[in-house]
């Protein structure tokens, strides 16, 4: 009589060098598969698109983390950054907001809620246009954004640091905006 033994566990693909890519990784399963059942396929765009989406998705997760202990995560803080980068008095409109952050106007609406209720922006009539608004960031909004930014450019960091030579992270900078200059 046969048994059935189960297959041994795969072997664990050891883990790269600091500074080195791995052999193999996820999206090269997914373009191996492609190109075993469909191999006039150019599986070239998946690889650095399926990368780049699964680096944000991983990125945009240590850094909600980083922002957490300041009470926000990554959307709460971009509204922040956003009022804090456009320089003294720290303010715009929403429709500004919206179009830097590229989001919907209701999303914007929930997050300009938020920040105001706890006293991180304040909303007043636009002077110039009666039917607008100005959202100002408020001292305890720009001390708060101040010291969450360390945090979140800290993760980044470390993942860029762990990966990549800072030449690299320079080319690999110059790469993705002539990418991003061309599909946007």
């Amino acid at each position: 009589m046969e048994t059935n033994t189960p297959d041994p566990a795969p072997t664990p693909t050891p883990a790269p060098a600091p500074g080195q890519a791995p052999a193999h990784d996820a999206v090269d399963a997914i373009t191996d598969q492609w190109a075993a059942v469909r191999p006039d396929l150019d599986t070239v765009p998946m690889a650095v698109f399926g990368r780049i989406y699964r680096l944000a998705n991983a990125m945009r997760g240590r850094v909600d983390k980083a922002y957490a202990p300041y009470g926000m995560a990554l959307g709460e803080f971009d509204v922040l950054a956003t009022l804090r980068r456009s320089g003294e008095p720290y303010t715009l409109s929403p429709r500004e907001l919206t179009a830097t952050l590229m989001i919907t106007t209701g999303g914007m609406t929930g997050r300009l809620d938020k920040l105001e209720k706890a006293g991180l922006l304040t909303r007043s009539p636009d002077p110039n246009d009666r039917r607008g608004l100005r959202v100002t960031l408020t001292e305890h909004g720009r001390e708060l954004v101040d010291q969450a930014v360390g945090a979140g450019l800290g993760q980044q960091r470390a993942a860029l640091e762990s990966a990549l030579t800072e030449e690299e992270s320079e080319q690999l900078a110059g790469l993705l905006r002539k990418l991003l200059a061309t599909t946007v």
